[in-house]
């Protein structure tokens, strides 16, 4: 016993002295990691020493170093139990040793690092000593700590020597240290704001081992933008807006610039904490992020455990708001610049053209788009306040493709709007949601999808004329100093403005651009003549400062014939009314030069035109010539009670004369085609009708009488030629035959019984030679005009061919009936449907014959049996072929009395 005290006391010499040799050599980590290691080895041994002799007396000096060893001192069996543990162990990780040794060692390692501990320790008991091996041990209260281990074995006794030390705090720093390191290299790169902010969560989340880890930017004093995160993604999506209403930590740091933390969510109230404990938060904190001093945003990083976050995760979080500032702060700076340089080159763009001194409408289309670009807005648009209450939008402009407000639109300055606040107060204005906004202008922005909108107001010689706005459909928060970015636009506008010359002549030009617009889409449309004419009467009559507006057209015998007429009195040139031209008028002017015209005093006139302006008070009158195709067709007319029109007129009543020749230009050419296409059918009717008497009256009875000459031959032929006898019947029978077979040509070419007994007996005999049988139903009154019964014979006809041929039906019922002014025709089969006009069935030229007519036909085929074919055929009765040039041009009448265009 006294040898083995004497060979413990060396041991433990020895192994101090070279613990303490090295570190005078080596004062390294290793060098240290050998001295603790040899001396607790030393203990290790010791004890063991100490508890396996036959004797039980214990060595109080090894005993105490065992005792009060800093580092983790632990002798473990090869049956995976820990066998003695020193109090260091419960003070690192916080189990008794009653608890270390009742459960197998490898439960209080972590799961993630089980299975390469196993592989150390079967090293170990095969023989091998491990120094260095690091592993998370898990802690009772829940967390893990780093531990690195050294540990050899002794076969003989089935045991392990094990030293550990804790090296979470250097693992920490490392982790910390590198994250930030890789964090200081996105920032140095400028990689996109984004993704450094995504990466920095997904960093504190890996060092911290919490769930969730959140950016907020806050944008408003209720409400913040989630511009990183890690973790539940679908909880706080990318730049989602979070109302900070109620308690949260991210509320916390706003309200006090500081950090601040909750340690149990579930108590909390507001929809942060609502969200959060959705997805399972328990424990959050959250610390400021400070740009350039201001208090920019938070970080924010929660955990599903019940108990706190560790004190010093504040700490922890505040190293990464440096590089977060940091990289804001040089994007900031590098948007900065680059919106400088934008803006002074949108400020040049639209200043040089504002000192060409272009027209007013390009100026604010320019502006209109610099703005909205420069402010990477949806939209945006200028607008006039004609000092109605009213505001008018005479620009506009879409980023995105979306709706914006129509030009020349107008909508009351009441409710709660950018326009109605800059209208109220003379000042920029923002509204960031509309959601409870009242008033007109609100439920346009609602219609538009406008989420936010900025203006200035526009001051010309210090009054206020208008507002430049721009608006985003999106969730992103105008910056702060959008107004006054676009203030340094205001003023482009108004010199602009200035330039133009006045208020009121802008107002009238964005009217005459919404008025021509109006005009142009009808033109486009395809409006009837009519309409279109009453239409730009109107137009010119609200447009320019007038009593009265028409429209004439130039007949061949120069007189003029009123189209439309606008009055804002007694209507004194009514439409239809036809007038000599000779004399005092504008119309006289026009149709002898060819060029516009005006009159500024009717005292002298003598001729009706002339004397019917003077007796409707007009004191001035100006005319513009509408040439179509080069030739003089008519003349808009514009007239006043007030005095001289001002100039610019006849320039501006040119406007609409262009559109007005278009549309009559394509009127023309449609009715011309129509026309054109009912003489060629009419034509091939005639043809037909000839073709068919020529038959009936020709070679259909030369047949008949060489049919009768045979019969006769055959009857005076003698009887011992019966032969003869027998060739001649054959020859009569066989011209019989081919007189039938005419006569049923000819009825395919126009069917006589047409001309004789009308369509319904025409339908009769059709259905009865039909080889399907017919259901007729015919209620048809009066007379039809013969293109008519034509077109709805040969559709009929079609129809029973196509029936009989193809559609394998059983019956056939064909209704016509006449109703005010329009014969309808139905054809439907039981058949197997399928027929197809597209592929060159007859029913492409019963297409043409029937459209020709001013008709429509319809064609139901769908393919399956007992789906059948249904055509169903429309046809205009009253309507003469060539009357809708007529119609076009209006009625010629005699000249009356004195009405007619000034």
């Amino acid at each position: 016993m006294r040898l083995r005290l004497i060979a413990l006391v060396l041991l433990v010499i020895a192994a101090t002295a070279a613990g303490f040799v090295l570190t005078r050599v080596d004062s390294s980590r290793d060098a240290w990691l050998v001295f603790g290691t040899g001396l607790a080895l030393a203990a290790v041994t010791g004890v063991l020493a100490l508890t396996r002799g036959r004797h039980r007396t214990a060595i109080p000096e090894v005993e105490r170093y065992f005792t009060l060893a800093p580092e983790m001192v632990i002798l473990a069996g090869f049956d995976g139990y820990w066998k003695r543990v020193n109090p260091t162990v419960e003070a690192v990780l916080g189990y008794t040793e009653r608890e270390w040794l009742a459960r197998p060692f490898m439960e209080f390692i972590h799961p993630d690092d089980r299975e390469r501990s196993r592989e150390e320790t079967r090293r170990v008991i095969a023989g091998a000593t491990v120094r260095a091996f690091e592993t998370r041990m898990l802690c009772k209260d829940g967390s893990h700590k780093w531990i690195e281990w050294t540990a050899t074995p002794v076969p003989e006794e089935r045991v392990i020597y094990t030293v550990g030390r804790d090296v979470t705090d250097r693992r920490r720093s490392e982790s910390e240290q590198a994250a930030l390191r890789r964090i200081a290299t996105l920032v140095a790169q400028e990689v996109p704001q984004a993704d450094v902010f995504d990466a920095i969560a997904e960093e504190i989340g890996g060092l911290l081992g919490t769930a969730e880890t959140r950016m907020f930017r806050f944008d408003s004093d209720t409400s913040a933008v989630v511009v990183g995160r890690s973790g539940r993604r679908d909880a706080f999506p990318l730049r989602s807006h979070q109302h900070l209403e109620g308690d949260s930590v991210a509320s916390r740091v706003l309200r006090t610039g500081r950090p601040a933390r909750i340690d149990d969510y579930w108590a909390a109230a507001g929809p942060l904490a609502e969200t959060a404990r959705s997805i399972g938060v328990r424990a959050v904190v959250g610390v400021p992020v400070l740009v350039e001093g201001r208090l920019w945003g938070a970080i924010t990083t929660g955990s599903t455990h019940d108990t706190p976050l560790p004190p010093d995760t504040e700490g922890r979080l505040d190293k990464f708001t440096e590089l977060m500032a940091t990289a804001i702060a040089k994007a900031e700076a590098r948007a900065e610049v680059h919106r400088l340089a934008d803006e002074q080159a949108a400020l040049r763009r639209v200043a040089v053209l504002v000192a060409q001194q272009p027209s007013p409408s390009e100026v604010f289309t320019a502006v209109t788009e610099a703005v909205g670009l420069l402010l990477d807005a949806d939209l945006a648009a200028l607008l006039v306040f004609p000092a109605d209450g009213t505001a008018t939008t005479i620009a506009g402009w879409s980023g995105d493709g979306g709706p914006i407000p129509p030009i020349g639109s107008r909508f009351p300055l009441d409710g709660d709007s950018v326009a109605a606040r800059i209208f109220a107060n003379c000042a920029p204005a923002r509204i960031d949601g509309y959601a409870e906004a009242e008033g007109e202008a609100a439920d346009i922005a609602r219609s538009l999808r406008i989420r936010s909108t900025v203006g200035a107001p526009i001051l010309v010689e210090g009054k206020l004329w208008g507002a430049l706005m721009a608006a985003t459909r999106g969730v992103e928060p105008w910056a702060d100093n959008a107004d006054t970015r676009i203030a340094a636009f205001t003023e482009l506008v108004a010199t602009a403005i200035a330039n133009a010359g006045s208020r009121e002549a802008l107002a009238e030009l964005a009217e005459e651009q919404a008025a021509l617009r109006r005009v142009a889409t009808l033109v486009a449309q395809g409006t009837s003549p009519q309409d279109l004419f009453e239409a730009v009467a109107e137009e010119v009559g609200r447009l320019l400062p007038v009593v009265s507006a028409t429209m004439g057209h130039f007949e061949p015998d120069e007189s003029v014939t009123t189209m439309a007429s606008w009055s804002t009195a007694e209507v004194a040139f009514p439409t239809g009314r036809r007038w000599t031209t000779e004399g005092t008028n504008v119309a006289w002017m026009v149709l002898q030069t060819g060029r516009a015209a005006r009159i500024d005093d009717f005292s002298a006139a003598t001729d009706p035109i002339g004397v019917a302006a003077r007796e409707a008070g007009y004191k001035s009158a100006v005319g513009s010539p509408i040439v179509v195709a080069g030739h003089l067709w008519g003349i808009v007319t514009a007239t006043s009670s007030e005095g001289r029109l001002p100039p610019g007129t006849e320039e501006r009543l040119a406007s609409f004369t262009e559109l007005v020749a278009t549309a009559i230009a394509n009127a023309e050419s449609s009715a011309e085609l129509a026309a054109s296409r009912r003489r060629i059918v009419a034509a091939s009717d005639d043809a037909r009708r000839r073709i068919e008497r020529d038959l009936h009256d020709g070679a259909q009875q030369h047949l008949v009488t060489l049919a009768l000459d045979a019969l006769a031959a055959e009857a005076s032929a003698p009887v011992e030629l019966a032969e003869l006898k027998h060739e001649m019947s054959r020859i009569a029978s066989g011209l019989a035959e081919v007189s039938i077979e005419l006569q049923e040509i000819s009825r395919g070419i126009h069917p006589a019984i047409l001309s004789h007994g009308g369509l319904a007996a025409a339908l009769r005999a059709l259905a009865r030679r039909s080889a399907v049988p017919v259901e007729l139903h015919a209620q048809i009154e009066g007379p039809l005009p013969d293109q008519v019964e034509v077109a709805a014979y040969y559709v009929a006809a079609e129809a029973l061919t196509n029936a009989a041929k193809h559609a394998r039906a059983s019956v056939v019922h064909i209704y016509v009936t006449t109703d005010d002014g329009t014969l309808t025709l139905m054809v439907r089969d039981d058949g197997v449907g399928g027929a197809d006009p597209g592929r060159g069935s007859g029913l492409v030229g019963l297409h043409d014959r029937v459209e020709a007519l001013g008709g429509t036909i319809k064609i139901d085929s769908r393919a399956g049996p007992g789906s059948g074919t249904c055509i169903v055929v429309t046809l205009p009765i009253a309507i003469e072929p060539d009357q809708e040039i007529e119609n076009f041009l209006g009625p010629p009448q005699e000249p009356g009395s004195p009405t007619s265009p000034a």
